[in-house]
């Protein structure tokens, strides 16, 4: 079940956390950036990258989850 990716925001803020642990960047913009590039044939990023980016940000910046 980890490898099953699916369109909607769970399944992308999950493969968004692993990813970001996997990414070596100090720039906190870019490394979303960078993930989100990563992601890019996630099937929520390609249904609705405006949402992924907003979903991105929010744990990065509102959660402070990463810190």
């Amino acid at each position: 079940m980890k490898d099953k990716t699916y369109d909607n925001a769970d399944s992308f803020a999950k493969s968004f956390d692993d990813e970001w642990q996997k990414v070596d960047c100090n720039d906190m913009a870019q490394k979303i950036d960078k993930v989100i590039e990563i992601l890019s044939d996630h099937p929520f990023v390609i249904s609705n990258l405006a949402n992924a980016r907003n979903i991105a940000e929010f744990r990065v910046y509102s959660l402070k989850k990463f810190q």
